[in-house]
């Protein structure tokens, strides 16, 4: 294989390869801003020349300097084999402190009032490869705040005309709503008149955007990032399955992030998923346990809550109905597998059906003509397929039966079904006319409705018992995705108080119907230490009756089961993030 030596290490290419995407993959940094892999290359920050050296047939293959000595861009220029690079000679530092120069000659010392302080590559290159001091004695061109549409902001005075987002608008969403407008230093990013930056990935250009010149509204000054704590996860809205990085501080969502991965999602994700984590935060999730008293529904604890359930889950098979259970598609497969394991426990006969599935609007590709560019799904539910393979397994052995939901709310209004548990944890309100209807029951037949869920809405008036769940960002689980790809995900902040994951719900009830548990009173409230953030901070939990839920533990026993062997083999597990390390060393006293 052809080889190349970049700063005295050798690396293998690919013929094609650019120097800077051999340097990129081996872990050799090379200075870069205007370069991204997902964009084409425009060689404009000029910060990543090389000197570059090269057999020359013509003269026995001795190395000589590529261009007579002049510098190259390490980002346009093609890998040969034998080819020497050197970005740490005299001349290439003497250029990278030029180009540093260059950049910070009008960019303004808002350091400390800047959102991107602390992830910034300006502030990172200055430090490693800039001058000490300014020599620039002449008034800074400044230039104003611009709001370029319903996310972002433009702080016009901190770019450094990388073009990144201009690039992106054009040869990702082919929306070209920005452009690069004047000459010299009057030149900068602006939208054309009118056209606002509205496109369905249009925060991108966030991610995308080396300094702070492009800013987040729904972040802006909300946390300073060396505060935040990330952790691996995946879309928990759409089917897209798309990796996520959600930053977190103090038991708090304040903001997702892309995570590459190109067989999923690549390097982006759609506005629609980075805001998704508003409803965690929610002022209508659930606040406690509700049982329904008298006719009225009350507040209780969990252990009361658990009691009613349980009896009355127990009291309908007991009088010969059938018991069933709606899984939603918003939940993980491992809640479907312990909510399956719970209802046949319960009734052998039991009816499993997926919850309904939203959809909105159509498929959309990006870029549109590219047949594997990054995918907008219409299908706004995580796990549609990995719920499905699961009460497909379940019911396989001959226990009970698979339903859709219409068979489902047919045999709940024909009083077939004496007890339904039914799951929701969608964004919004998800229950239709005809599963309400149902729920609440017509003359004499009324089933007995346990209900798990994260937001209020009608059906948790209807339901006799309400058990508040948590979201995903709350637990570990795996989702299937619409190429059916199975992906773990970690949870990022422990179970809001008082919900608990469905899965631990299930376990719960089956150790109560067991009668490995007591009902005791007051319950146990655990109190969970965060991780590393600004204050040391704790949350309070709710504890476990039964076994305590464990994501890994509950896919090994899946795979234990016929047909879910595949969670023992084909589950991508997310990627551990990288602790930062600090530039200053530290010495212990």
């Amino acid at each position: 294989m052809p080889k190349i030596t970049i700063n005295g290490k050798v690396s293998d290419f690919t013929p094609g390869q650019m120097i800077i995407q051999v340097a990129n993959a081996a872990g050799q940094e090379i200075p870069q801003y205007c370069y991204h892999d997902g964009l084409s290359i425009v060689a404009s920050c000029r910060i990543c020349l090389a000197e570059v050296w090269q057999p020359n047939p013509r003269n026995n293959n001795a190395l000589e300097p590529l261009m007579g000595g002049k510098l190259i861009p390490t980002c346009q220029t093609a890998c040969a084999d034998g080819m020497v690079v050197y970005t740490d000679s005299p001349k290439a530092v003497a250029n990278q402190k030029a180009v540093m120069e260059y950049l910070l000659i009008n960019h303004p010392l808002d350091c400390p009032v800047c959102d991107q302080s602390g992830e910034c590559f300006l502030q990172d290159y200055s430090y490693q490869y800039g001058r000490a001091e300014s020599r620039f004695e002449e008034t800074k061109v400044k230039n104003p705040k611009k709001d370029l549409g319903p996310h972002v902001y433009l702080y016009a005075d901190r770019c450094i005309m990388c073009t990144r987002c201009v690039r992106f608008t054009r040869e990702v969403t082919g929306t070209s709503e920005l452009t690069v407008q004047g000459r010299g230093n009057r030149e900068e990013i602006d939208i054309f008149p009118g056209i606002a930056l509205d496109n369905e990935l249009a925060a991108n250009v966030v991610d995308l955007c080396p300094v702070g010149a492009l800013l987040d509204k729904d972040f802006l000054f909300a946390q300073r990032v060396w505060f935040l704590k990330s952790t691996p996860s995946i879309d928990g809205l759409t089917a897209s399955g798309d990796n996520l990085i959600v930053d977190t501080n103090d038991a708090k969502v304040y903001r997702f992030k892309p995570r590459t991965n190109m067989s999923v999602n690549k390097w982006w994700i759609s506005d629609e998923i980075r805001y998704s984590h508003k409803h965690v935060h929610s002022e209508k999730r659930i606040a406690s346990p509700l049982r329904r008293q008298f006719g009225v529904q009350v507040e209780s604890d969990w252990n009361r809550a658990y009691h009613e359930a349980a009896n009355g889950l127990k009291a309908a098979v007991s009088a010969g109905k059938r018991l069933g259970v709606l899984i939603s598609p918003m939940l993980s497969c491992e809640d479907a597998y312990s909510l399956a394991k719970l209802a046949f426990s319960i009734d052998p006969r039991a009816m499993l059906a997926l919850g309904p599935v939203p959809m909105s609007g159509k498929d959309k590709t990006f870029p549109p003509t590219d047949p594997n560019g990054y995918k907008v799904y219409a299908e706004k539910a995580p796990n549609a397929r990995g719920v499905k393979r699961v009460i497909d397994a379940m019911t396989a052995a001959g226990k009970g039966a698979a339903s859709d939901v219409g068979q489902f709310l047919s045999a709940l209004r024909s009083g077939q079904i004496g007890a339904a548990i039914l799951t929701g944890n969608y964004p919004s309100d998800w229950a239709t006319a005809d599963l309400l209807n149902a729920a609440r029951g017509s003359g004499s037949i009324k089933p007995f409705i346990v209900l798990l869920d994260t937001l209020a809405s009608p059906l948790t008036d209807a339901a006799d018992v309400v058990l508040p769940s948590c979201t995903w960002v709350e637990k570990a689980g795996t989702f299937e995705n619409a190429r059916n790809m199975l992906q773990a995900f970690e949870a990022a902040i422990p179970p809001m108080e008082p919900s608990k994951p469905e899965a631990q719900i299930a376990m719960d009830l089956a150790a109560i119907l067991a009668g490995s548990t007591t009902i005791v009173e007051p319950e146990t409230i655990v109190i969970h230490a965060e991780k590393r953030g600004q204050v040391p901070d704790s949350v309070r939990v709710m504890s476990a009756l039964g076994e305590l839920y464990n994501a890994a533990h509950t896919r090994e026993e899946m795979s234990r089961h016929a047909g879910l062997g595949t969670f023992a083999t084909d589950v991508s597990m997310p990627a551990l993030p990288v602790e930062q390390q600090p530039d200053m060393q530290m010495v212990e006293l």
